[in-house]
């Protein structure tokens, strides 16, 4: 029986290598294709002969950041996408895959080329539905009076080639229940859906002993409204709990900087980016991990502040769901929006570091026990058998 080929094509990096790698451990990849240099390929175990790089395009890329050409003129990203689909496209003509999976955004001339050639088509889309992430995203610009550059017409380009990728593909893979719901209120066959929730490296994330006693809260990603990082700051600063403070472990977006300014305190520590490989000794100095997304597919900072021992506060718009297994076992969810509710909830585990603690043993026990990098390969080939894509023999 002939052995199936699959390629997996990904601008930068995001889960694709480690996707990359668990098919290439069952015998399964064809090619990454990616816009990173192939030496890179290696840090994640991956066979540079089985890696097609297009880095030419990622040079350009972070040219054009570090020059903060991107800021002065949003459009110029475009070309980066535009390199790297001109490469990709070229390359799916001359691939003898059997399966093609792209990430959405920057895979339709590719998902065209590939179907006509036979090849099943396999969407990765990291977030919620286009539509609803548009629609989410302009009601927070709203309900905050706040103007943005960002383009919420349908007619869009982005949206509309990311609409005709979801009609085309064969099937999309996603993260979370939140995301599937998404889909499928959009109108979405749920057949098409195949869920797999992201890893974390088990290594690189270990908890560390806790050196004091400050009940701290800690925020990984870039402060933004979609984040619900004002929700945040207002929760945060009218509690004003005593030996109580934020570690935001990241950037800070320009819109949110008012609020920033509006809820200032002297505990609200902002730390800045930090390498991966430092995160788990700055997860270990917390008590919770707290995320009150508007729209998240599912943060993979959720299993990585719970492989180092933090219990979750996240919204229902994370995918933190599917991590808890009961409400008050691995932490809590909340509704978007709701300061109360939060400020509830970050009471209660403050009162409590007892308890707190028992949560963030339990948290780091759920990772541990299922949701490595290569629980999700295995959970990947498991989803292609399922829609009968491999045999069980493979």
């Amino acid at each position: 029986m002939k052995k199936i080929k699959i390629d997996v094509s990904v601008i930068g990096r995001f889960h694709a290598f480690n996707l990359a790698y668990s098919l290439q451990k069952y015998g399964l990849l064809n090619r990454l294709f990616t816009s990173l240099p192939r030496f890179r390929s290696a840090e994640f175990g991956i066979d540079k002969r089985r890696v097609v790089s297009c880095w030419w395009c990622e040079v350009f890329a972070r040219m054009f950041r570090k020059m903060k050409l991107t800021q002065r003129f949003p459009n110029i990203i475009y070309l980066y996408h535009h390199c790297y689909m001109y490469s990709l496209n070229r390359y799916i003509k001359k691939s003898d895959g059997d399966i093609f999976i792209g990430f959405s955004g920057v895979s339709l001339e590719a998902m065209k080329i590939a179907k006509s050639k036979g090849m099943t088509v396999i969407l990765e889309r990291g977030s919620s539905h286009r539509r609803f992430q548009k629609e989410i995203l302009k009601q927070e610009y709203k309900i905050q009076n706040i103007r943005t550059n960002i383009n919420f017409d349908e007619k869009e380009e982005v949206f509309a080639r990311e609409m005709r990728e979801y009609e085309m593909a064969d099937y999309i893979s996603i993260p979370s229940s939140f995301v599937k719901r998404t889909f499928i209120e959009q109108g979405v066959d749920e057949s098409k859906l195949l869920v797999n929730p992201y890893g974390v490296d088990l290594n690189e994330f270990k908890q560390l002993p806790k050196r004091d006693d400050t009940f701290r809260i800690i925020f990984a990603g870039g402060g933004c409204l979609r984040k619900g990082y004002h929700y945040l700051l207002q929760a945060f600063y009218e509690l004003n709990l005593d030996n109580c403070e934020v570690w935001h472990l990241g950037s800070v977006n320009e819109e949110v900087k008012p609020y920033l300014k509006k809820y200032a305190h002297k505990n609200w520590i902002l730390k800045g980016h930090k390498a991966q490989s430092e995160l788990h000794k700055y997860y270990s100095q917390g008590s919770v991990f707290i995320l009150p997304s508007l729209e998240d597919g599912f943060g993979m900072v959720l299993f990585q502040a719970m492989a180092c021992g933090l219990p979750l506060v996240c919204s229902t718009n994370t995918g933190g769901e599917d991590l808890i297994s009961e409400e008050g076992a691995e932490g809590f969810i909340i509704p978007i929006r709701d300061v109360e509710y939060l400020k509830e909830k970050i009471l209660f585990l403050y009162n409590n570091p007892k308890v707190a603690k028992e949560m963030g043993e339990k948290a780091k026990l759920k990772v541990t026990n299922g949701y490595s990098w290569d629980d999700y390969g295995q959970r990947y080939i498991e989803n292609l058998k399922k829609v009968n894509l491999l045999n069980n023999e493979e």
